[in-house]
C-alpha cells in the first residue's frame, strides 16, 4: 500500500490554492483599497458588500491584464497557428474565484480579504453568473476555453454577448415562471470593450452579376462591437481571450431613407438593429426557425470572420503582409459547436471568391481544409433546418453558394452511387419534401475536413445511423473526441476539501493532468483515507443543507443519501422516471412505516425551456409529489423531495460536491455525452445510469461493478422500436407501477384539479418516445441496491475513491489534447509565457523556443 506524504513533504509543497507571501498580501490590499477609492468612489462607511466584490474584482484582474498583454504579443511573435473555436454559447457562470485559482491568488486574496475584516464567501456570492448557455453545450464551450487557455494554445472563443442570458426560473404555487436575466445590470469587471475593432455586418439586399462576379448590394447594415473577457490558463501566464460580439446600429441608421421627418422614430427604431444581441433563445436540443436566431447566428460568423482574417492579414511589423491565402489552413483551425454557426462556410467562399476574387475549387479546397464541426445530438428535432424562403430573404449571396456547394456535392454522389437517386435525395443539402429547406448538419459535414461526436456511443450512432451515407463516402472524416470537464473549476473551485486531501496522498500534479488520479486505487482499503473521503462528503453535506435553509428555509437531514438529479428538463432526459421512483418509495414506506428503509433526500433541479409544455409539467408534477411527500408525517424525515430552483453554474458549483447519488438515467442512444455526469464523478458521487452517452465510458474506465447501471441498452431499444413499444403491458404486469399511475391519474397529487397531469399521463400510456415504462422494473430494482450499499459507508466509500481513481480521462485537458493533434494540427505546450515583470525579449527568446518545438 503507498503511504502519504510526510508533514516535511507537505510543506514543501505549494499549496493547490496558491502562496500567501506578507508582500502578496500587503500589495492585494493596497490595490482593494486603490480600487474602492479610485474606481468605485467609494469609503468603507458608505460601500455595501457589492462594492467590495467590485474592489476585488479589479484587483484580480490588474493581476491578470500585464499577463493578457503578454500572451498577445507573444502570439504576435511567434506567429503560431490560431483555433477558433465558435459556439453561439459561452456558459461561463461566475468568474472571480476562477481567476484567483489559475493566477495562484486564492489563498493571498483569502488573507487580504480577512485581514480587512471581510468575508470572502459573501463578496463571491455578489457576483452574477454570466449566464450564455443553456446547458451542456454552452458550458463546454466554457471549460475548453480554459483548457486551451492551459495547454498553451494560440486560440479564442467567439459568441455573442448577450444582453439577457438564460433566464432566472423561480417556483411559484408548484409552476415554472421566468424572470428577465439582467446580469449587466451593475456592469461588468471582466470584459473590456474594443469599440476601435467594430465592424459591419449585412443583412438582406439582393444579388447582382457583374463582370466582376457576384455582388451584395443595397443590403441593411448592423455594427458588431467586441467585447473581450481574459481567459487564464492555470498556473502558466497564458491569458487567451473571448470575445464577444454586440450589435449596434449605425448613426446613420433610418435617417439616409425618405425618414428624413421624423428623426425621433428613427433614434427609437435603433433597437430594432441591437435586438440582435438582446437575448439568448433558451431551447436545449430543440430547433425553433425564428428569423431573429438566424440574424444572431450570422452576425456572430460575419464579425468573426472578418476579424479572424484581418489577424491573418497582419503579421510582425518588418515582414510583408500576407497577401496570398494558400497558407490560410495553415494558420487558421475553426471549430464550428454544433450547426449553430454553420453560416460561417457560405460566409468564408463569400469572402475568398467574392472579396479576394479566389476561383471557386481554390476557395472551396481552403474552407474544407479550415472548419471542423462537432455534433451534439441525434434527437431530429434538434437538427437545424432552415426555411429556403428565410434565407433568401436575409442572406440571398449565401443561399446562392449553398446552392453552388449542393450541385457540386451531389455531382460528387452521382459519381460514387450512379442511379442511386435515392441517396441523391437524402445526401442533399436542400430537402425538397413540403418547405424547402437547407439541412445545416449536411452543410457542416460537406464543409469541413473533420467531423466529431462527443462520446464514443454517440460517434458511432452518428456514423452508422444518422448520416450514415456521409460516413461511407468519406470514412475518414468522422472521429470520435469524448466531452471532458475543466478539473479547475470542478474540483479546486467548487470542493477544495477533497483537492487539499487529494493533493496530501499524491501531489497537486493531478490538477494539470487528471489521469494521475489512478494513483488514487492505492488507498481504496486505506482506512485514514476512507474515514477523511467520508468526512469531506459529510462537510460538504452539512455546508449545502445550510444553504438550503439559509435561501429557501428548507429543512433536511444531512445524514440522508442525497439522491441529485439536476440537468435540463426534458422528456428524453426522464425526470419523470425518477418522479415514478419517489413516488413507488413513498408507497412503501406508507404500507409499512415501521420496516427499515435508507433515508434519501431526492433533489431534482433544472430549467424548461419557457414553450415546451411537456417540460413545464413534469416540474409541475415533481413540485406536486414534494409538497404531498414532505407533508405527510408517516413518511417524517425517511424520504424529502426539493425542487432546486434556478439551476445555474453557481448552484451546481455548490449541490454536486453534496452529492451522494447522481441520476444519469437517459434513455440510451439518447443523450450524446453529458458531462454533469463527470463532474460528479470526480466529486465523489456514485452514479445510477443507462449505458448512454459518457456513462459507458465512465462505466468502462471505473469497472461496470462500481457504477449502478440498469436499463435498455441501445441495442434493446432498436429492437424495442421494431416490435413496438406497449406501455400497456408494463402498467399491467407490474403492480407497483400501476398503483403509481393511478395515483396519478386520480389526481392523489393534485386534488384541486384531477386531471392536471392528463398530458403526462396521456404520454407515458400512448406515445411515450423515450420508454420510461420499460426501464422502471429496473430502475426499481437498481435503486434497491443504491440503498443497500449506503448501508455499509465503508464499502460505500471504497467504491467512491475506486471512482474518483478512474475520473482521469474525463478532464477537458485530454478532450482538448486531442482536438489539437488530431483535427487543428497544433501541439500542446507547457512553455510558460515570461510573466510582465520580466523584460521584452524574454517574449522573444520563448517565442523562438516555440519555434523549435
Amino acid at each position: 500500500m503507498a503511504t502519504p506524504l510526510t508533514d516535511q513533504e507537505k510543506r514543501k509543497q505549494i499549496s493547490i490554492r496558491g502562496i500567501v507571501g506578507v508582500e502578496n498580501v500587503a500589495e492585494l490590499k493596497k490595490g482593494f483599497n486603490r480600487h474602492l477609492h479610485f474606481t468605485l468612489v467609494k469609503d468603507r462607511n458608505i460601500a455595501t458588500p457589492r462594492d467590495y466584490y467590485f474592489a476585488l474584482a479589479y484587483t484580480v484582474r490588474d493581476h491578470l491584464v500585464g499577463r493578457w498583454i503578454r500572451t498577445q504579443q507573444f502570439y504576435y511573435e511567434a506567429d503560431p497557428k490560431r483555433v477558433y473555436y465558435l459556439s453561439l454559447e459561452f456558459y461561463m457562470g461566475r468568474t472571480l474565484q476562477n481567476t484567483m485559482i489559475n493566477l495562484g491568488l486564492q489563498n493571498a486574496c483569502d488573507e487580504a480579504i480577512y485581514q480587512l475584516g471581510l468575508d470572502m464567501e459573501e463578496l463571491e456570492e455578489m457576483e452574477e453568473d454570466a449566464g450564455l448557455g443553456n446547458g451542456g453545450l454552452g458550458r463546454l464551450a466554457a471549460c475548453f476555453l480554459d483548457s486551451m487557455a492551459t495547454l498553451g494554445l494560440a486560440a479564442y472563443g467567439y459568441g455573442i454577448r448577450y444582453e439577457y442570458g438564460i433566464f432566472n426560473q423561480k417556483i411559484r404555487d408548484g409552476w415554472q415562471v421566468e424572470e428577465a436575466d439582467d446580469w449587466l445590470r451593475h456592469g461588468n469587471p471582466w470584459e473590456k470593450a474594443r469599440p476601435e475593432y467594430m465592424l459591419p455586418v449585412h443583412f438582406y439586399g439582393r444579388v447582382e452579376e457583374t463582370r466582376d462576379g457576384s455582388k451584395w448590394v443595397d443590403t441593411q447594415v448592423v455594427l458588431a462591437m467586441p467585447y473581450d473577457t481574459p481567459i487564464p490558463g492555470y498556473m502558466n501566464n497564458t491569458v487567451n481571450t473571448m470575445r464577444l460580439w454586440s450589435a449596434r446600429a449605425p448613426n446613420d441608421f433610418n435617417l439616409r431613407d425618405f425618414n428624413v421627418g421624423d428623426y425621433i422614430q428613427a433614434v427609437l427604431d435603433r433597437n430594432l438593429a441591437e435586438n440582435i444581441s438582446r437575448v439568448l433563445y433558451p431551447n436545449d436540443n430543440f430547433f425553433e426557425g425564428k428569423e431573429l436566431r438566424l440574424k444572431q447566428e450570422y452576425f456572430v460568423v460575419a464579425a468573426t470572420l472578418q476579424d479572424i482574417i484581418r489577424r491573418f492579414k497582419t503579421t510582425k511589423k518588418g515582414v510583408p503582409g500576407r497577401t496570398s491565402f494558400e497558407s490560410f489552413p495553415e494558420k487558421v483551425a475553426i471549430q464550428l459547436n454544433d450547426t449553430h454557426p454553420a453560416m460561417a462556410i457560405p460566409e468564408l467562399m463569400r469572402i475568398f471568391v467574392d472579396i479576394e476574387k479566389l476561383d471557386w475549387d481554390t476557395a472551396w479546397d481552403l474552407t474544407k481544409r479550415t472548419f471542423a464541426y462537432t455534433n451534439h445530438t441525434v434527437l431530429p428535432e434538434a437538427l437545424e433546418r432552415w426555411p429556403v424562403e428565410l434565407l433568401e430573404t436575409l442572406l440571398p449571396r449565401h443561399l446562392q453558394i449553398i446552392y453552388q456547394i449542393n450541385q457540386a456535392h451531389l455531382d460528387r454522389i452521382a459519381v460514387a452511387f450512379p442511379e442511386d437517386m435515392d441517396k441523391l435525395r437524402k445526401m442533399s443539402l436542400i430537402e425538397e419534401d413540403g418547405c424547402k429547406r437547407v439541412n445545416m448538419a449536411h452543410l457542416c459535414i460537406v464543409g469541413s475536413h473533420a467531423v466529431n461526436g462527443v462520446a464514443e456511443i454517440h460517434s458511432n450512432i452518428i456514423k452508422t445511423q444518422v448520416f450514415n451515407d456521409f460516413s461511407e463516402l468519406e470514412p475518414e472524416k468522422f472521429q470520435n473526441k469524448t466531452n471532458g470537464i475543466t478539473p479547475r473549476r470542478w474540483l479546486l473551485l467548487c470542493n477544495p476539501g477533497l483537492a487539499e486531501l487529494i493533493a496530501e496522498v499524491i501531489g497537486e500534479d493531478y490538477v494539470k493532468e487528471l489521469s494521475q488520479l489512478k494513483k488514487l486505487n492505492d488507498f481504496v482499503d486505506d482506512a485514514a483515507f476512507i474515514r477523511d473521503v467520508s468526512k469531506v462528503k459529510q462537510d460538504n453535506k452539512v455546508k449545502f443543507a445550510q444553504y438550503l435553509e439559509k435561501e429557501y428555509s428548507v429543512k433536511i437531514n444531512p445524514s440522508s443519501m442525497f439522491d441529485v438529479h439536476v440537468k435540463r428538463i426534458h422528456e428524453y432526459k426522464r425526470q419523470l422516471l425518477n418522479c415514478l421512483h419517489i413516488i413507488a418509495m413513498y408507497n412503501r414506506i406508507r404500507k409499512n412505516p415501521t420496516a427499515p428503509f435508507v433515508p434519501r433526500t431526492v433533489i431534482i433541479g433544472g430549467k424548461a425551456a419557457p414553450g415546451y409544455h411537456m417540460a413545464k409539467m413534469i416540474i409541475r408534477l415533481i413540485t406536486s409529489v414534494a409538497s404531498v411527500v414532505n407533508n405527510d408525517p408517516v413518511v417524517g424525515d425517511k424520504l424529502k423531495v426539493i425542487y432546486l430552483e434556478n439551476y445555474r453554474v453557481s448552484l451546481a458549483e455548490k449541490v454536486i460536491p453534496a452529492t451522494d447519488l447522481s441520476e444519469q438515467i437517459s434513455t440510451a442512444g439518447t443523450e450524446a455525452s453529458g458531462t454533469g455526469n463527470m463532474k460528479f464523478m470526480l466529486n465523489g458521487a456514485l452514479t445510477i445510469g443507462t449505458m448512454d452517452g459518457a456513462n459507458v465510458e465512465m462505466a468502462e474506465e471505473a469497472g461496470e461493478e462500481n457504477l449502478f447501471i440498469f436499463g435498455m441498452r441501445v441495442e434493446d431499444v432498436a429492437e424495442m422500436d421494431k416490435k413496438g413499444y406497449d406501455a400497456m403491458s408494463y402498467y399491467k404486469k407490474l403492480p407497483e407501477l400501476k398503483q403509481v399511475m393511478d395515483q396519478i391519474t386520480s389526481g392523489f397529487f393534485s386534488p384541486k384539479n384531477p386531471d392536471l397531469f392528463k398530458d403526462i399521463t396521456d404520454m407515458l400510456f400512448k406515445h411515450d418516445r423515450f420508454k420510461v415504462f420499460a426501464d422502471f422494473e429496473d430502475y426499481m430494482k437498481c435503486q434497491e441496491k443504491v440503498s443497500q450499499l449506503y448501508q455499509d459507508p465503508k464499502e460505500w466509500t471504497k467504491m467512491v475513491i475506486k471512482n474518483i481513481a478512474a475520473t482521469g480521462k474525463f478532464s477537458s485537458d485530454r478532450t482538448i489534447t486531442e482536438y489539437a493533434t488530431e483535427v487543428w494540427g497544433v501541439e500542446p505546450t507547457d512553455l510558460k509565457i515570461p510573466p510582465p515583470n520580466e523584460p521584452r525579449e524574454a517574449i522573444e527568446e520563448t517565442a523562438r523556443a516555440l519555434k523549435k518545438m
